[in-house]
C-alpha cells in the first residue's frame, strides 16, 4: 500500500512530534474490533462466496453439462459437445463478476444476487465471444482427434495445439474483460489480444490454470474442474489484476 505523504509545509519529523505530544498524558482505550472484520470472519466470507458461486454456476450451466454427461467421450460427438457448452460462457462470466464484487464483511454478503446480476449484464456479450471461440476450438479438437486419418506431418498437430492454447489464453483475457467492463465486442477482442503480450505474467498465470484444468480432467474426472471452478476463476482474477488495473486507468472514462 502506498503510504500517505506528509501534509504540505509540515515535515515528517514535525508531524511525528505533534502525534507524540498528543499521546503524552493520554490513555487510549484498546481498539475494539467489530463483528465481521477479523481474519476468521473474512475466511468464512470467502468460503461462503465460493460455495454459493459454485452452486450458481452449476445451476446456470446445468442444461448443457447434463447433456454433456450423456454424450460421453466419443470424438464424433464434438459438435454436440460444443453446443452443450454454450451455456457455460455466460455462467463463467457471471461467476467472475460475482467473485470480483464479493463482499469481505461476513454481515454483508450477497453472492447469489451478485451472480445473477452479472449473468443478466454479461450473458449476451459473453455469448458473442464464447460462441466463435468455442466453434474454433471444436474445429481444432476435431482435427487433432482425427489427425491420423488426414496423413499430415506431425508438426501440423503441434501447430494446431499451439494455436488452440493461444486461443484459450486469449479467451481467458476476454472472459475477464467481458465480465467486468462494458466494451463493444470488437474492442474486447482487440484488448484481449493486446494484453496477451502486454502483461506476460497474467498470460502465464492463465496458462498455468489451463494446464492445471487439463491435468485434472485427464488424471481424475471432468467433474473435478467444474467443482473447483470458483477457485480457478478467483486465481484467474488474481493473475489478471494488472490487466484490470490498466483497463480501468487507460481504457475507461
Amino acid at each position: 500500500m502506498v503510504g500517505r505523504a506528509a501534509p504540505a509545509g509540515l515535515p515528517g519529523g514535525a508531524a511525528m512530534s505533534v502525534v507524540d505530544e498528543g499521546r503524552a498524558g493520554e490513555t487510549r482505550s484498546p481498539r475494539t474490533r467489530s463483528f465481521g472484520d477479523g481474519p476468521l470472519s473474512r475466511a468464512a466470507a470467502l468460503v461462503h462466496t465460493l460455495l454459493t458461486v459454485e452452486v450458481m454456476l452449476l445451476t446456470a450451466a446445468s442444461p448443457g453439462l447434463g447433456a454433456l454427461l450423456v454424450l460421453g467421450p466419443d470424438p464424433s460427438g464434438l459438435p454436440l459437445a460444443a453446443a452443450c457448452l454454450l451455456p457455460l460462457g455466460p455462467a463463467l462470466a457471471a461467476a467472475v463478476y460475482a467473485l470480483h464484487h464479493r463482499g469481505r464483511d461476513l454481515t454483508d454478503l450477497h453472492p447469489a444476487r451478485d451472480y445473477w446480476r452479472g449473468w443478466r449484464l454479461n450473458a449476451r456479450p459473453a455469448l458473442k465471444i464464447w460462441t466463435p471461440l468455442l466453434a474454433w476450438l471444436t474445429v481444432i479438437a476435431f482435427c487433432l482427434t482425427h489427425f491420423a486419418v488426414g496423413g499430415l506431418p506431425g508438426w501440423w498437430a503441434a501447430l494446431l495445439a499451439v494455436i488452440g492454447l493461444g486461443c484459450l489464453l486469449w479467451g481467458a483475457h476476454a472472459l475477464v474483460l467481458t465480465s467486468l467492463f462494458t466494451f463493444r465486442t470488437a474492442d474486447t477482442c482487440r484488448l484481449a489480444a493486446y494484453f496477451l503480450l502486454r502483461h506476460v505474467r497474467a498470460t502465464l498465470g492463465a496458462a498455468s490454470l489451463i494446464v492445471l484444468t487439463t491435468g485434472l480432467t485427464l488424471l481424475a474426472t471432468e467433474a473435478l474442474p467444474a467443482l473447483l471452478a470458483p477457485l480457478l476463476l478467483l486465481s484467474l482474477l488474481h493473475a489478471c489484476r494488472p490487466v484490470i488495473t490498466e483497463t480501468e486507468e487507460d481504457f475507461t472514462a
